[in-house]
This record gives C-alpha cells, sequence and structure tokens, in this order.
C-alpha cells in the first residue's frame, strides 16, 4: 500500500484502467477522461491525489454520517478482528456483537420493532423484503399474496430483486427485469408531475395510485407496499404533506404489508433517527443501511415488526434465506459503536435543532438564481432542481447535461454534488457545521453561475 501511496496520479490512473471495472459507470467514458483518486478523509472533506481538498457534500454514497476519521471506529474493529475476525451466524449459532447491535437497533427504531434480520448491503436487505413477505403471507396459508407493489423512479438496491423493486428503467433494461409480480405507480414528485395540482392535491392523486393498482391486480394478490420516504437517488423527491397518510390509510385498509425503505434516510438524515419518525409511519418491515456503520464497514438490515415476526417465529418453519456474512462480528460492533457515537454526541438532535434547519434555509436562498426552479429537503438531505423555464418547470434538453455539467465546476471548485439529472442533490455528514454549510452553499451558488454562464457563452 505504501508504494501506491508515492505512485502519481496518472500512474494511478492507468492501473485502475487496467483492472478496476467501475459499478455504475461507462467505463469506456471514464477510461477518457480518468478516474478521481480520493486518498484520505477527515470529518467532512476527503483530499485527492493531487493535494485538493474537497467538502464531500453526499456523505460518500449518503452513509458517513458520523463524519471520516474516527478513531473509535478504527478501534472497535481492530479489537473485534483480534477478539473474533468472523463467525457465521447459522446453525443455531449467534456471538455478542450482534447480539448488542441487534438490541441496539430494537432500542432506537419505533416501539413495535424488536427482531433483526441482518444483511450487507441495502440490496441484500430489499432481496430479503421479498422473501420476507411472501414467507409471511405463506406461512399465514395465503400463498397468492406474492405481488410487491413500488414506485416509478424508487432506487431500492442493484440486485435482481431490488432492482426489480426500484422502478428506475435504465436498470430495467439491463437483464430483462422486474422479475414477476413486481408493480410500479406513480412517485410523489410535485415539481415534474403535478401539473396544475397544488402539492397537496397531487399528493393524494399520487397516493390514490397505490388503491387503483391494488383494485386493478386483485386485493388478494397483494403483498406489500415498499417505498423510500424520501426517494433519494431518484433526486431527492420530498412527498407533499398529503402523501403519506393516505398511504398509510390505504395500506391500512387493504391488509398490505408496508415496507419503508430507511437506506437514505436512516440513522439521523431527516433530523429523527428515521424518516419514519418524521412522517409518523406505522410500518411493518424496515430496511437499513449506509448510515447503520456510517460506511465504514459493509452492513444492512432489515427490522421486523412484531406482528410480522410472530408469525415468522411461532408459526413458521424455516426461512431459507440468508448470506454468509449475515451479522459480521466486526462489521456489527462497529455498527454498535456507531450508534453510540450519534447517541453520546447528540448528532441527531443538532442536525433536527441546528444544521438542519439552517442547511435548508441557507440551500433555499438559492431559488433566487436565474435556474433554480425549487431547492427541497428536510434535514442534511436536500435537492436543487435546475431548469430552463421556473414559470413553465421545464427542464433542459438532457443532452445538454446540465447536471452534469454542474457537478463538474462543482468538484472543480471543492464541493461533491451528484446529478440526478438535473437536480443536484446533497447529503453532507451529520458532523457538518454552520459555517461549513456557508462554505458548501458559496460554491454551489458559484458553480450554478459558471452552468449560467457556460449556457449563455
Amino acid at each position: 500500500m505504501d508504494g501506491f501511496r508515492a505512485l502519481a496520479t496518472e500512474e494511478l490512473q492507468t492501473l485502475d484502467n487496467n483492472h478496476h471495472l467501475h459499478p455504475f459507470t461507462d467505463s469506456k467514458v471514464l477510461h477518457d477522461i480518468g478516474t478521481r483518486i480520493v486518498t484520505h478523509a477527515e470529518g467532512i472533506y476527503v483530499w485527492d491525489s493531487d493535494g485538493n481538498r474537497i467538502i464531500d457534500g453526499m456523505a460518500g454514497l449518503w452513509c458517513v454520517n458520523v463524519g471520516y476519521g474516527r478513531e473509535e471506529l478504527a478501534d472497535t474493529a481492530v479489537r473485534q478482528l483480534r477478539q473474533l475476525p468472523y463467525y457465521n451466524t447459522f446453525f443455531m449459532t449467534s456471538h455478542p456483537p450482534v447480539i448488542d447491535l441487534s438490541e441496539q437497533l430494537a432500542k432506537v427504531t419505533p416501539a413495535s420493532f424488536n427482531h433483526i434480520f441482518l444483511t450487507n448491503s441495502g440490496s441484500e436487505a430489499n432481496d430479503t423484503v421479498i422473501r420476507m413477505v411472501r414467507q409471511y403471507w405463506s406461512i399465514r396459508g395465503k400463498p397468492e399474496k406474492s405481488v410487491i407493489i413500488s414506485r416509478h423512479n424508487a432506487y431500492h438496491g442493484s440486485t435482481v430483486g431490488a432492482a426489480s423493486l426500484g422502478g428506475m428503467h435504465d436498470m430495467h433494461v439491463q437483464g430483462g427485469l422486474p422479475i414477476p409480480d413486481i408493480r410500479h405507480i406513480q412517485q410523489p414528485y410535485w415539481y415534474q408531475e403535478g401539473g396544475d395540482l397544488n402539492p397537496d392535491e397531487f399528493g393524494l392523486k399520487a397516493a390514490q395510485a397505490l388503491e387503483q393498482e391494488i383494485l386493478e391486480v386483485g386485493e388478494s394478490k397483494i403483498a406489500a407496499f415498499i417505498a423510500e420516504p424520501i426517494q433519494g437517488a431518484g433526486g431527492v423527491i420530498v412527498p407533499p404533506d398529503s402523501y403519506w397518510p393516505e398511504i398509510s390509510r390505504i395500506c391500512e385498509q387493504y391488509e398490505i404489508l408496508l415496507v419503508v425503505d430507511e437506506v437514505i434516510c436512516g440513522f439521523g438524515r431527516t433530523g429523527k433517527w428515521f424518516a419514519t419518525d418524521y412522517y409518523d409511519l406505522k410500518p411493518d418491515l424496515m430496511v437499513m443501511a449506509k448510515g447503520l456503520s456510517s460506511g465504514y464497514l459493509p452492513i444492512a438490515c432489515v427490522a421486523v415488526s412484531d406482528s410480522v415476526a410472530e408469525v415468522l417465529i411461532e408459526i413458521g418453519g424455516e426461512f431459507a434465506h440468508g448470506f454468509t456474512y449475515s451479522g459480521h462480528p466486526v462489521s456489527c460492533a462497529v455498527a454498535a459503536e456507531n450508534i453510540r457515537i450519534l447517541q453520546r454526541e447528540k448528532i441527531i438532535e443538532n442536525v433536527d435543532q441546528s444544521t438542519g434547519p439552517y442547511f435548508q434555509q441557507q440551500l433555499r436562498n438559492l431559488e433566487s438564481h436565474p435556474l433554480v426552479g425549487e431547492v427541497r429537503g428536510i434535514g442534511l438531505i436536500a435537492g436543487i432542481e435546475i431548469v430552463e423555464d421556473k414559470q413553465a418547470r421545464r427542464r433542459f434538453d438532457s443532452e445538454l447535461k446540465v447536471g452534469i455539467r454542474c457537478r463538474d465546476f462543482a468538484a472543480r471548485r471543492g464541493l461533491i454534488m451528484r446529478a440526478v439529472r438535473d437536480s443536484m442533490v446533497l447529503s453532507p455528514p451529520l458532523i457538518i457545521t454552520k459555517s461549513q454549510i456557508d462554505d458548501l452553499v458559496d460554491i454551489a451558488r458559484d458553480s450554478l453561475d459558471d452552468i449560467l454562464h457556460d449556457l449563455n457563452n
């Protein structure tokens, strides 16, 4: 590793091109422009191999909630590696770290959640959801209840099952997805799809698409509805206030399981432990990953409500599902310590009461910019919608790649933002300070100015 640290950027890029296939990447394009080589990180910042310090406005991939460089997490990992580096949780076996983490999760999740199924990624957790909800209904004597409803433009992961649950067309055309018995309904994206309806009217309309789908498919066939509280990778789509109460009513009326995907929103992103708390939802299953370990090690889980767990445990037979690394002791130890850091330093309370409102307020000042049609978000997650025509809420032609160009201007100025088409999305580490938020917003504004100048010349 020390030898690699001494290599110049161009040498590292050449080796990367020669041997590393990147996820969600056009490899031909990447080979032409070269990768950004990140060498180290601290707090909210990462440094590249040319020595540039960059604000990580995406907390890695929405996950580094407690920030980079946490010695407590590194020390916890080393201690666990020395004591028990690995053991499985198959064959009626357990170990202290998985028991500790499961107890910690039962304490911070809503009161109805006391059982945890561990996986290694959000994708695996959502695959688990498919298996678990169908097993639940089968045990209850209703195996025909196998259809799971999701939303267009949702993201639930990239394995075959999870990508099927997601509603992203570009993923579905690769590999013949979705798999059978997965259906998709309208997303609650008022800014682009609301037309002449006000947000609350549109929120009800989008929610009632679930009821229409249930009636079309047949209530007796529907197993569950799955959704992110806020659609992250879809562009930070914050539903109108009318949306979630109506969704909850429909799920209860038609006796279908509600699955809330908290992979992005969980562990403080909205200023609450979970967006489920923010929206006062009553899900049957909750999917968690990313902020569970602040990205320090791979780990994810499905939290199972008491009503579902009772069926699986007391009635059920073997649930023939799991992974070699389910409940990996080192990942569990780090995740449990991550939860304790969030508690000990009152990080989530600070997001709720201080930095979250400030972040939203400062970003909304960008709505006066000629290119910004809307800023939306909650806590420390936000989307900046770039449009050609504010009055008509009309985007630029996709061929112009305005979002990608804005992202690249920001990176050159020292800020990592993500472009979801022309929505610039932000999800910084939860430890970000108000002065650092000011720096972030200043760079975002300058990057918008850059793209405006670029479009006009």
